[in-house]
């Protein structure tokens, strides 16, 4: 057992029997529950609407070589600057080459994931320029040195309540404000930022391929500003965040914000082509996207999880689960949490570090079901599964175990020869930590089914 599958079994056990978290997640995640079933009513055929989608994201994914050229020749066309980063260093290597050619002291920054996964602001920082979070949820977070705790929702697990006494102790606010106060603040603190920082810098929702542009999706305005006052706009985007055409967003769109957040469509929606052209009066004077790898090809080559690329990042698996509704989005260690992280993190990340998240699933289904893709989750986590086992990955004792298991298990006979007191303590030790640390111990009942079959057949004799 590696140092980051027992962290994340230590965090696990923490917030698992933590009332309060699970007050806070139940309550965002029942009003999430309720809004999505409204924002579903917008489609007069659901159904038919999320297997067109799957099938576009994946004759895109099909066809990635292909979109990806064309990408790159219509947005460099208009003077825009490719990048290509195999992995997180080289990324932070381009980004961090585009500061000191602006001599950047500050950047503005959108909520982005992919940010996220590598650790930008950290590096900034190391670098000496300010890095500042512009989405409210993503300024809580780093305010309290925290990861975002939810795909969608970055500050799921706070209360208005721990964002007052937050404010509180890091701006010297008042320790009472309301939503609405501590809105305004927030909006004070960073509207000044949009005006000094050199760069702007997001995410996209999808990058299309025929216009060579990218999507960006907000409800707060913030992305509108970070691209358009600094004077250099760099977007990170996943090479699996492709649609082909922009007539697809007209799909895209709507499925993303109906399960995402409940809403008919997300209240700012813009399309970047690149930089300011000469008849247009405000934009970036420079526009640079940088197209990650960081292990998405390993996605891409194995057949059995290249579906997991077709994920448009709604977070809808993640309050459908009911391992992520008990033990919330840090545990898991990982940018990426609940049933679609758990799925791509070992192949972006490594097996061997990440294989425990693939086990912590209930095997339900539910992710599956809510998927407005339907991407077939539950079955890529036992892929994985498989393959950490045929990799040799699971340990000497964890293979004995359940090699002994199967081995009971496919033996009636075998079985029986154990009696009532001799199951109660191999499970009752096997399992004392996992089971009976926390439950009563299991009793087994002293005739076993067969004995008891045999004497009903023998008394009706």
């Amino acid at each position: 057992m590696n140092q980051l599958q027992n962290t994340f079994l230590a965090k696990s056990e923490v917030k698992t029997h933590d009332l309060e978290h699970k007050r806070k997640i139940s309550w965002n995640i029942q009003k999430y529950n309720a809004s999505v079933a409204k924002g579903k009513d917008q489609f007069a055929y659901l159904e038919n609407a999320r297997e067109k989608a799957k099938n576009i994201k994946w004759k895109a994914i099909e066809e990635l070589d292909k979109n990806l050229e064309l990408f790159e020749s219509k947005f460099t066309a208009k003077g825009g600057k490719m990048l290509w980063a195999n992995n997180t260093q080289e990324a932070l290597d381009y980004i961090l080459q585009i500061c000191e050619a602006h001599n950047t002291t500050q950047i503005v920054k959108s909520k982005s994931m992919v940010t996220e996964e590598i650790h930008l602001n950290q590096f900034l920082e190391a670098h000496g320029i300010e890095s500042v979070e512009t989405d409210l949820g993503e300024y809580i977070q780093q305010l309290d040195g925290e990861a975002p705790y939810h795909i969608v929702t970055p500050a799921m697990h706070k209360s208005k309540e721990d964002v007052a006494k937050l404010f509180h102790e890091k701006l010297g606010t008042p320790a009472n404000l309301s939503p609405t106060e501590l809105t305004l603040v927030a909006r004070e603190k960073l509207r000044s930022k949009y005006q000094t920082a050199q760069i702007g810098i997001t995410g996209a929702n999808f990058w299309i391929a025929d216009m060579g542009a990218i999507s960006v999706t907000e409800n707060e305005g913030n992305a509108r500003l970070t691209t358009s006052l600094p004077k250099v706009h760099i977007a990170i985007v996943g090479i699996e965040k492709v649609i082909p055409k922009l007539k697809d967003l007209n799909l895209f769109l709507p499925l993303l914000s109906t399960f995402g957040t409940g809403q008919k469509v997300t209240s700012y929606n813009t399309i970047f082509s690149g930089p300011r052209q000469h008849n247009e009066q405000d934009g970036p004077s420079e526009m640079y996207v940088i197209m990650l790898d960081n292990g998405r090809t390993n996605l891409l080559a194995d057949i059995k999880v290249r579906e997991s690329m077709y994920c448009i990042r709604c977070g809808s698996c993640l309050n459908a689960c009911p391992i992520y509704k008990n033990i919330g989005g840090h545990a898991y260690g990982a940018t990426y949490s609940g049933p679609i992280g758990a799925v791509i993190t070992p192949h972006l990340s490594g097996m061997e570090n990440y294989k425990h998240l693939s086990y912590a699933s209930s095997l339900c289904g539910n992710c599956t079901e809510v998927c407005p893709l339907k991407i077939n989750i539950h079955n890529m986590l036992l892929s994985n599964r498989q393959k950490a086992v045929s990799e040799g990955l699971n340990g000497f004792q964890e293979n004995i175990s359940w090699k002994l298991w199967q081995m009971a298990m496919m033996n009636r006979s075998l079985i029986g020869l154990a009696g009532k007191d001799l199951k109660n303590k191999v499970f009752n030790t096997i399992f004392k930590k996992s089971w009976a640390s926390r439950r009563a111990e299991i009793d087994f009942p002293a005739k076993t089914f067969q004995q008891l079959f045999a004497e009903r057949n023998k008394n009706k004799a």
